[in-house]
């Protein structure tokens, strides 16, 4: 029976016997060089695979965040397999950094010969063009060949989150597991670039601004020292991979898990406050961060710690000064941009600052979003030991820096910097840890859908990287506010809303990937997370004014 696969541009192909991706793509002319995958019914699949009913596609290309996710994945199945065979060594992923991902080799540093023969060794596979296939195993057999490949971590996971069969890549004799779809073949991995760096390997990969090259590796050696600050944090809790979560909660640890956690965290916070109470002249400490950070949980924890040291904090939300929303900026699509610094009231902002600094009483705003105006709010008057807290994504921007005597403020950056690895060579995104905090805050504060978080999240990963990131080494301190229990204690809470994105939404197919990820967490209950932790700004329940 004949049927049609329509596009979204409108072009349309029809048969009568299966047809693939690849196949559709030729027959319309199109470039398979930069097409990654394809979306069938709004799944994304590999260019191999096959449909044979009507059906909506469109094509999925490295000019879009989700086709250059597939295009990573399929560089990192890539460096593994010229780990194994340039090098016979076993790479392990340890973290995102930048625009690249940062590996360590199991038996030891990695050194600067190591990343000119794996250069080498990527460039040659992407020669050669070999096809990265798709293939589906049974559990037992899929373990039996990680296990031969001596990845037992990756096989011991396929049991831990009842995965039968399982979905597995081929590129020559090399296995890998990815968790989604990966690119049809190496040719099509042209851009990168390999970085020494500490004891390990940099891995570089196109940027949606840059998707036609990889971005040089710029070392930052204060994030270098979260990441590392965590692993260490790991080791000592030893969870390497969400396997050992699993094994933890098995074993009825859940709490002690949540406790030492907490507790770094608030070790953390109390260096960052004897760091701000030793230099008697900061007035003012800014604090940035992205959506979904959990700045105002850190802000309102910070002026406890303070107050323990003999100061006394007032806070002062940037969030308060955006201007009236008939003079909110405008982004390209016609939507208000609330992402950009020019959608402050920077004017305001200065006086009241210059105000604050001088010592005088200067009435600060607060802003009503149903309304979107700014309404009176409270008096801030500085003493001789209060200490202004300013919060807010534009924290460590220039402009408002510049607007603060050098001497007087102290900065923070605060992130979820760092996530728990799923297996060797699969990790949890920070942006991904985020994107599922704020769901749950959108929809238990505003009752907004997963849906709707999903569709305004690519803006607000734009605006991170253009206004945001770019700042962070203008910080003074770093706050990594991730916990390494929190995609347990998350998954109740954002698993039922992702599961409301219905089959024919556009963002169905970003519902799914999440939820695959989710899959291979074990669920921990919420009781036994203090009421002043980060997450409960999310999931609810905190004794703090967030």
């Amino acid at each position: 029976m004949a049927f049609t696969i329509k596009f979204k541009d409108g072009r349309y192909v029809t048969g009568e016997s299966p047809i693939s991706g690849r196949v559709a793509a030729a027959e319309l002319n199109i470039q398979v060089d930069g097409v990654v995958a394809w979306r069938v019914n709004n799944y994304a699949r590999p260019l191999e695979w096959t449909v044979e009913d009507d059906t909506d596609a469109e094509f999925i290309t490295t000019r879009s965040e989700e086709g250059l996710w597939i295009y990573r994945r399929s560089l990192d199945f890539v460096f593994t397999i010229a780990c194994a065979h340039a090098l016979g060594r076993k790479a392990i992923l340890r973290h995102s950094i930048g625009e690249g991902h940062y590996w360590e080799f199991e038996d030891g540093d990695a050194t600067q010969s190591d990343a000119y023969r794996l250069h080498a060794a990527i460039s040659e596979l992407v020669n050669q063009n070999v096809p990265i296939i798709r293939k589906l195993l049974p559990v037992d057999k899929a373990q039996r060949v990680f296990e031969e490949q001596g990845e037992p971590e990756i096989a011991e996971l396929f049991v831990r989150a009842n995965l039968d069969p399982v979905e597995v890549y081929r590129c020559g004799t090399r296995y890998g597991y990815f968790c989604a779809t990966l690119a049809p073949s190496t040719g099509i991995l042209k851009y990168f670039d390999i970085a020494q760096f500490s004891h390990g390997i940099m891995l570089q990969f196109p940027t949606e601004e840059s998707p036609d090259s990889a971005l040089p590796f710029r070392a930052d050696t204060r994030l270098g020292d979260v990441f590392f600050d965590f692993a260490r944090w790991l080791k000592v809790l030893n969870l390497n991979y969400l396997s050992n979560l699993h094994q933890q909660v098995a074993e009825g640890r859940s709490q002690e898990l949540i406790l030492i956690s907490e507790a770094f965290h608030s070790q953390r916070l109390g260096q960052i406050a004897e760091s701000i109470v030793a230099n008697p002249l900061i007035k003012v400490v800014t604090i940035a961060g992205p959506s979904g950070s959990g700045k105002t949980t850190f802000s309102e924890r910070l002026k406890i710690q303070l107050m323990v040291c003999g100061k006394k904090p007032v806070t002062l939300p940037l969030d308060n000064y955006y201007l009236e929303r008939d003079q909110t900026p405008i982004d390209e699509n016609g939507d208000y941009d609330y992402e950009i610094l020019e959608a402050l009231d920077l004017r305001l902002l200065e006086s009241n600052l210059t105000g604050i600094l001088r010592g005088e009483e200067v009435v600060t705003p607060v802003y009503n979003f149903a309304l979107g105006k700014k309404d009176p709010g409270k008096h801030i008057k500085l003493g001789a030991d209060e200490i202004l807290i300013m919060e807010g994504i534009h924290g460590l921007n220039d402009k408002i820096l510049t607007m603060l005597p050098d001497d007087s403020r102290f900065s923070v950056f605060v992130s979820p910097l760092t996530g728990i690895c799923i297996d060797p060579h699969n990790r949890t995104s920070t942006s991904d840890n985020r994107l599922l905090r704020r769901i749950i805050r959108d929809h238990r504060t505003r009752g907004k859908s997963a849906e709707t978080t999903l569709e305004i999240y690519p803006k607000v990963i734009k605006g991170a990287r253009r206004y945001i990131f770019p700042f962070q080494n203008r910080a003074d301190m770093m706050f990594n506010s991730a916990l390494p229990y929190e995609l347990g204690a998350l998954k109740s809470y954002v698993e039922p809303v992702l599961h409301t994105v219905r089959e024919n939404s556009p963002m169905f197919g970003e519902a799914q990937r999440l939820l695959n990820i989710l899959k291979f967490v074990p669920a921990i209950q919420s009781e036994g997370i203090p009421n002043n932790s980060v997450i409960r700004e999310f999931i609810g329940g905190s004794c703090l004014d967030v």
